[in-house]
């Protein structure tokens, strides 16, 4: 899996690092997402795939490696 963020779609809301904080977290200034980790291991895939689910701007993209 490889992940893509769209800073520039993201509103900060924080659900992506709720539901998968060892991927994404947020800037402390402004609270747009942060991308940790954009090839996550296979165990963190369904948390992954559930923060692109949830983001309220769609700003999170997933795409087969």
């Amino acid at each position: 899996m490889k992940v893509t963020v769209d800073e520039d779609k993201c509103c900060g809301a924080g659900s992506c690092v709720l539901a998968a904080p060892d991927v994404f977290d947020q800037r402390d200034e402004d609270g747009i997402v942060v991308l940790l980790d954009p090839e996550p291991a296979a165990d963190q895939h369904a948390a992954v795939r559930d923060a692109a689910a949830v983001c309220p701007a769609a700003a999170i993209a997933l795409s087969d490696v």
